[in-house]
């Protein structure tokens, strides 16, 4: 297993601060939170709410009395894990350190009546991207040019694993397709049978899997709550709850139109990803389109997280029909925007419009080639790998 691109940064908040993890299921947050304390501590005491003596000693706070450091598995489930792991922090912090993970948002309670509030750091562990699996640490600085490194042989050997079997640990280190597809179904299946039933009072739970299985069709284009609720039968408020479970658990992500007075923006639907774009079948664009998306989107939590830079992902779009698949801010100012595409033959016309209409500094068009890196007017055009490898 390699080691993980937050490691270091997680270590050094533990410093002051409990720590939170939170990631899809399988993403590799256990095995992150073990690897630091097998390797930076010398006892710890690992605790998994799932686990029936675990959460006995849990519930009556017993732990190895010579920990240095305490690992807190899936305590979100408990109903008062916030108090909880206030009182336990408020109590030991001075006697060892504290590192929660889970599969569902550790930060949802961040606005308004936190009982942790100022307690903890929040890091969101990605999958595997291009530059993490090559072990690349890239720094980036807000309003300045992306620098862009060379790919080799094995820069494009890594982005065809990552584009057949995805970013999550298991599959992508195997490289086997039989277990890809037992993966996916596993996965899948306790994610909606397991988590999102041990948390969530929903009683529909075979139409959320009917959900979760229609939504890999829908990658890359626009989210209507309305067609889903069609073609499920159910009510609008329904179904918008269900989006917003599986967001919340880290099977989807969403991505919104950027609002300025100086375009006549889309004000509606939001466009939808994957995390795990190796779900994506039969649809080569939107698979190409989903890991672009999953690497910008890695690249703004790191600087939040991390830097605490206001850094977000949106997609431009306007009344006319214009767009462009993504811009990213940093606290609401554009900083650079990427159209995806499959040729550099074609330069996109939409993207050098919304460039001048916004001002944003940097325009790059990605294209699905090997080796290309020209410049046309203000649009920079790289190759896919290029790109993707000068991200986190």
């Amino acid at each position: 297993m390699k080691k993980r691109y937050l490691t270091k940064h997680i270590l050094e908040d533990l410093k002051e601060k409990m720590v939170f993890v939170g990631g899809a299921r399988q993403v590799g947050k256990t095995w992150l939170a073990k690897y630091i304390a097998e390797h930076h501590f010398s006892i710890f005491d690992y605790l998994n709410w799932d686990y029936r003596e675990d959460r006995k000693n849990i519930i009556e706070a017993r732990f190895k009395g010579n920990s240095q450091i305490i690992l807190f598995d899936e305590i979100h489930k408990y109903k008062d894990w916030k108090n909880y792991l206030k009182g336990i922090y408020d109590k030991h912090k001075d006697v060892f350190r504290i590192l929660v993970t889970g599969s569902a948002r550790l930060d949802v309670y961040r606005h308004g009546g936190d009982s942790l509030f100022g307690r903890y750091y929040y890091y969101r562990l990605h999958p595997f991207s291009l530059a993490e699996f090559l072990e690349k640490n890239n720094s980036f600085v807000p309003y300045e040019e992306i620098k862009f490194y060379d790919p080799d042989r094995k820069t494009y050997e890594a982005l065809n694993f990552l584009l057949k079997f995805g970013g999550f640990p298991e599959p992508l280190l195997k490289q086997n397709d039989t277990f890809l597809r037992r993966w996916h179904n596993q996965r899948v299946e306790r994610l909606v049978k397991e988590d999102i039933r041990d948390i969530e009072n929903i009683r529909e739970l075979s139409l959320i899997q009917v959900l979760v299985d229609v939504l890999p069709e829908r990658a890359g284009g626009l989210l209507s709550i309305n067609s889903l609720r069609e073609d499920l039968s159910v009510a609008h408020k329904t179904v918008m709850k269900w989006v917003e479970v599986l967001e919340r658990f880290y099977y989807i992500f969403r991505i919104y139109p950027f609002h300025h007075n100086k375009i006549r923006s889309l004000k509606k639907e939001p466009k939808l990803y994957l995390w795990d774009w190796s779900e994506i079948n039969n649809n080569e664009g939107a698979k190409l389109e989903n890991i672009v998306a999953s690497h910008l989107l890695k690249l703004c939590h790191y600087m939040n997280d991390v830097d605490g830079y206001r850094t977000e992902l949106y997609f431009l779009r306007d009344l006319d029909g214009r767009e462009v698949d993504f811009l990213v801010t940093e606290n609401r100012k554009p900083w650079f925007a990427v159209e995806v595409k499959s040729t550099s033959k074609e330069i996109s016309k939409t993207l050098m419009y919304f460039g001048q209409r916004l001002k944003i500094p940097f325009l790059y068009q990605v294209v699905n080639e090997k080796d290309v890196d020209i410049r046309v007017d203000k649009i920079r055009v790289v190759s896919l790998g290029k790109f993707l490898l000068s991200l986190v």
